[in-house]
């Protein structure tokens, strides 16, 4: 297992968004001050405890960033090449590593290769970047050929990404990102449509480059495996334990997560148990999971609990530590990419929390705090202690430290009987309280919360 980023706690920002950025770029503005402006943040985000940034995607796009015009520059909306080295150099002295979102998968249509193709024709030298070009047909925005866009989206045209001077272009921006702003690693979107020829040669190219380059890939169905494997990417976002640990709490089904965590990372089964998988309860393309969660009050504490309990690498996306609310809309995303404090004087109304969320930042910091400093929580092993609809017990255990999580997502306290208990103390991480194994043989827990006792 590449346990390169094993102490990593990511802060997620959708960078067009936070920065209240214009939604079509005019290619004329003057370069915005989105980085200094984040940057004057970073005592804030460091001081909740987060040690790795992902941000993107910050190439120079037409629209929402995922429209690539130039792998060399950043979106000139957000700032330029000068004040993102500045940013990166101020997130590097403060510890933080700093990934970034890169779109190999399609191009914009403003892209210099696809302009080229629409006015070379087939004359073009560029007409083997993109796949399934066909001349006897117009597209869709009628360009004289057709040609694939990733999910029948158009505007996002799909590229040959194993035509060799396709990867030389794109492994040369990945050197020069590298080279020039020392950035750590990067979230590869749409990996699950990327070739397999192509992320293998990707990922000999960054390890050439850097042995501990990070390489994370945006998947969202199948065998993970297929993706994040030696030689390959190190780490997959983990959609299937997003989904199982909101709905668990919604259904009071912890059944759910049991099954789905059993299946992904158990001793003797687990599909993953090898593998550091990148895990987080809302995205910029998700619903935040203040709107997710039908009782955010009382569950919304416990889930960013379990979050940092479970085996994986935790992300927060930015505004979901105020407990945010904000749910795709029919035709965009913009309510999940909003521009929040401290951008802005306040949280929009429709996407302010329905509840006093005070609390929920206090927790997140306690619990990175905790997380740094428990080597179980990061690499260790997992095993199933106990379960029951409302009540789940598991082991967090590393080679020289064991840690029993005890789950009540019921409204009212409830006792847990843990009888195959190691004898010793145990000492509750987040509350300081000290148990003794006899103590667990019958221990109430407090309702919707979540206990990690460590043996000491």
């Amino acid at each position: 297992m590449n346990t390169n980023f094993s102490d990593k706690i990511f802060y997620h920002i959708y960078a067009l968004g936070l920065g209240n950025c214009p939604r079509k770029n005019d290619f004329s503005c003057p370069a915005g001050n989105f980085f200094e402006r984040l940057t004057q943040d970073l005592e804030r985000i460091q001081s909740l405890g987060f040690n790795a940034i992902l941000i993107g995607p910050i190439f120079e796009s037409s629209a929402h960033g995922y429209d690539t015009v130039d792998y060399y520059h950043v979106d000139r909306r957000l700032g330029n090449n000068e004040s993102f080295k500045a940013f990166s150099e101020a997130c590097h002295s403060k510890g933080i590593a700093l990934v970034l979102d890169a779109v190999f998968n399609h191009t914009g249509r403003n892209f210099f290769a696809f302009r080229d193709i629409q006015q070379n024709g087939k004359n073009s030298q560029y007409t083997k970047w993109y796949t399934n070009l066909h001349f006897d047909r117009q597209s869709s925005f009628g360009d004289c050929f057709d040609y694939d866009g990733w999910a029948g989206c158009k505007d996002l045209v799909k590229l040959n990404v194993d035509n060799l001077s396709v990867q030389e272009h794109l492994f040369g921006a990945v050197k020069f990102w590298y080279d020039e702003f020392k950035i750590d690693g990067l979230r590869l979107d749409a990996a699950d449509v990327l070739s397999p020829s192509f992320l293998d040669a990707l990922g000999s190219f960054c390890r050439n480059l850097n042995p501990n380059f990070w390489l994370m890939g945006e998947v969202v169905h199948g065998n993970y495996c297929d993706w994040a494997r030696e030689g390959r990417i190190d780490s997959v976002t983990n959609y299937q334990i997003y989904k199982a640990l909101w709905s668990s709490l919604n259904d009071q089904n912890l059944f759910e997560l049991s099954y789905n965590l059993d299946r992904e990372f158990s001793e003797t089964e687990g599909l993953y148990k090898n593998l550091l998988l990148y895990n987080f309860v809302d995205n910029h393309d998700v619903n935040r999971v203040g709107s997710s969660v039908k009782n955010p009050e009382k569950h919304l504490a416990l889930l960013y609990t379990l979050l940092f309990s479970i085996p994986g690498i935790p992300s927060v996306y930015y505004g979901s530590e105020y407990g945010i609310r904000g749910e795709r809309g029919a035709y965009d995303d913009y309510d999940l990419r909003p521009c929040l404090p401290p951008f802005t004087e306040s949280i929009p109304q429709k996407l302010a929390p329905c509840f006093d969320a005070s609390g929920l930042l206090n927790t997140i910091k306690k619990l990175c705090t905790i997380r740094k400093e428990n080597s179980a929580l990061q690499t260790g092993t997992y095993r199933k202690e106990f379960i029951q609809n409302r009540q789940f017990a598991f082991w967090r255990e590393s080679s020289d430290e064991k840690i029993l999580v005890l789950v009540n997502s019921d409204f009212e306290s409830a006792c847990v009987k843990i009888s195959n208990c190691p004898q010793g103390f145990y000492e509750d991480l987040l509350e300081g309280k000290t148990f003794h194994a006899n103590d667990l043989k019958g221990l109430v827990i407090p309702p919707t919360s979540l206990m990690m006792l460590r043996r000491k």
